[in-house]
């Protein structure tokens, strides 16, 4: 998409402000091949609530089953009696980002999905009706890696072409 806006006539500051990069960002892949493929040597991730949350929607479905609704700060309560070390503000925020309050009303099991490296990827479409423009994003399962490709189709071979790269 960087290349694509600089053929445009933008400018890299005006790119960098489009895409919410920096310039410095702009400059380096505008530079770079147009084949260029960033690898990303990420470790996945490690939550520190991620050990408690099986034990999380145990307490949630029960509460649900008796018609009650479990404060957050009692939940924190009962994990530090565990083990957790860490804030009840993170623990608010995780439980927002995975939405566990609404997970157990809706009856959807509460399971992290763990793969090994390599096993798993998973893709979606993401529109820029503006720009007449889509990102064929690509989520590795083990490390959480993204990768990202801007294109102005598609179309089955432009996604058989994406998921190759």
């Amino acid at each position: 998409m960087i290349k694509k806006l600089l053929k445009k006539g933008f400018s890299k500051s005006a790119v960098a402000r489009k895409l919410g990069i920096s310039r410095d960002t702009v400059r380096r892949y505008a530079n770079a091949p147009d084949d260029y493929v960033p690898k990303i040597n990420r470790k996945p991730v490690i939550n520190s609530v991620d050990p408690y949350l099986p034990y999380i929607a145990t307490m949630l479905e029960t509460a649900r089953d008796e018609g009650v609704e479990i404060p957050t700060t009692v939940i924190y309560d009962e994990i530090v009696k565990l083990g957790y070390d860490d804030s009840l503000r993170w623990l608010q925020q995780v439980m927002r980002r995975y939405e566990l309050r609404k997970r157990t009303k809706d009856d959807e099991p509460l399971i992290r999905f763990e793969t090994k490296a390599g096993q798993q990827m998973q893709v979606d479409w993401v529109e820029f009706p503006k720009d007449n423009l889509s990102a064929f994003v690509a989520t590795m399962g083990y490390s959480r890696a993204s990768y990202v490709e801007y294109v102005d189709n598609e179309k089955v071979e432009t996604l058989l072409g994406c998921h190759r790269r």
